[in-house]
């Protein structure tokens, strides 16, 4: 599961998209997370969206990880 928050400023009289925050949500195995966290990493260069609009929005990610 995922929560994801943007942040909007206008410019010029127009809403702009400046900033995204991603906070994943995993629940497994403790022996998972360092993988978790090596993809959380690197997952936004091969995400269509994060490629998009990387240097104009400003895209942010963390990772909240529960043991089962």
């Amino acid at each position: 599961m995922a929560d994801v928050v943007g942040e909007i400023e206008t410019e010029s009289k127009v809403l702009l998209v400046k900033r995204i925050h991603v906070a994943y949500h995993l629940r497994a195995e403790a022996d998972k997370r360092p993988v978790a966290e090596r993809v959380l990493g690197f997952h936004a260069q091969a995400c269509p969206l994060a490629r998009s609009i990387c240097g104009c929005v400003e895209i942010t990610t963390s990772l909240e990880f529960e043991e089962i």
